[in-house]
Formats: C-alpha cells, structure tokens, sequence
C-alpha cells in the first residue's frame, strides 16, 4: 500500500497540514465542552460544598441521587433535553434545538453531578478535619464554604478536569440534541461516528488522534495538579 493509500499517513497529513475542516470541528468541540463545564462548574461546586456543610431532612437522598446520576447514561440525557426544547416542549419557543446551545445544555447536565458528588466528598472531608477550628473562628457553613473550596482548589481543579473529560468525549447527548449539522453542530464525537459510516476514515483517524490527545492531556494535567498539591500540603 502506498504511503498516500494509508487512512494513517493521510489522517496525520489532515493533521499536520491544519486542514480546515477539521480545525472547525475541533474548535466547535472545544467551545461546547468548555462552555458547559465552565457552567456547571458555577453550578456544582456550591451545590456540592452545600451538601458537605448543611444538615436538612432529605439530604441522605440527595446525596444518593447526585452519585446515581453521575453514571446518567447520555441518550437518556439527551432524550430529556430533547422532548425540553423541541416545539411541543416547554422551552420550544427558544429555538435552541439542534444548535450548539442545546448541545451546552445536555453537556451541563451530564457534567454537574460528576462535579457536584466529588465535590462534596472533597469539602465533606475538609470540614471533618478543620471543624472545631473554624467554629472556633466563629464561622457559619456559609461562612465556611468559600474557605473550605479554596482550601481544596488543587483537588476541585482535578474534579472539573474530570468533568471537561466527560464532556469532550460524549457522543449520544449532543447528537440527539445536536443533529450533527455540517458546519454548525458537527462535534469530534459524532464526527467520528459519520466518517467512519461514510468509509472516510483519513478525517476520522485524524479527528480520533486529536481527541486521544486531548483525553490523555487531560489526564496528565490531572495528575500533575493531583502531586502538586500532594508536595505543597504534604
């Protein structure tokens, strides 16, 4: 086989020589991930820091919710979002269906309980430790939510790379909601799924390549911020 007959040597050729179609689409990848775990991120972390500080009737069962939706499987997500914004739904009027706002939306929703339950495991823990120290200061759970989150920055900021992970690879939700629309709402995920159906397997190499990378830099960032705090907290 020829070097130019080769799906590798000619994905990596797609890569290397920037080809725009492929640029747009790991762009539009990277603005709906990051957009919606910039989202639920503002969301999770003082839901999560709540649960860990207050004591209220029906919080056992909050908790057991939260954890069970962390494994929310994504076509039932995006099968949600979907009845939510199509016309017969209650936002129909929005317009947001198959834009990439609602593919944001679905992307929120499969993000925050990974975000919220970690971090309530995070601050729960904090707050064992350093009770008796900040009631000694005279601090209210209100009062102790922003120090114990800042407290335990290092291992929040692993929890929303988790979460960015989540996002960056998901497929089901955002094609529901999505449509995958060529130019528009065509992400690496489904992308992925297209070429490889249509037999145009050089754009889904290269767009799996990509998304390999992003997954395993993702995760060494994890770690690297994961033994920086170890050596700075002992």
């Amino acid at each position: 086989m020829a070097a130019s007959d080769n799906p590798f040597y000619t994905a990596l050729t797609l890569i290397l020589g920037m080809d725009s179609n492929l640029i747009d689409i790991v762009a539009l990848s990277l603005q709906v991930s990051l957009s919606a775990v910039l989202i639920a991120s503002a969301l999770a972390l003082p839901v999560g820091a709540a649960l860990a500080l207050w004591r209220f009737p029906g919080r056992n069962g909050m908790i057991v919710v939260l954890n069970a939706l962390m494994g929310l499987p994504p076509v039932v997500a995006g099968l949600c979002v979907y009845l939510m914004l199509s016309r017969a739904g209650p936002l129909g009027s929005l317009g947001l269906l198959f834009t990439p706002s609602a593919m944001v939306v679905a992307q929120v929703i499969l993000v925050f309980p990974i975000i919220a339950a970690l971090t309530r495991q995070q601050v729960e823990a904090l707050h064992h430790e350093y009770d008796e120290q900040l009631r000694s200061l005279g601090l209210t759970p209100l009062g102790m939510m922003p120090t114990l989150l800042w407290d335990a920055r290092f291992g929040l900021l692993t929890v929303v790379l988790a979460g960015f992970g989540r996002a960056s690879a998901e497929v089901g939700a955002v094609m529901i909601v999505g449509g995958n629309i060529d130019g528009v709402t065509r992400v690496m995920t489904t992308s992925i799924v297209l070429e490889t159906s249509k037999g145009d397997l050089p754009l889904a190499l290269g767009l799996g390549i990509i998304l390999l990378a992003l997954v395993t830099l993702i995760n060494a960032l994890a770690h690297a911020v994961s033994e920086a705090a170890k050596r700075r907290l002992g």
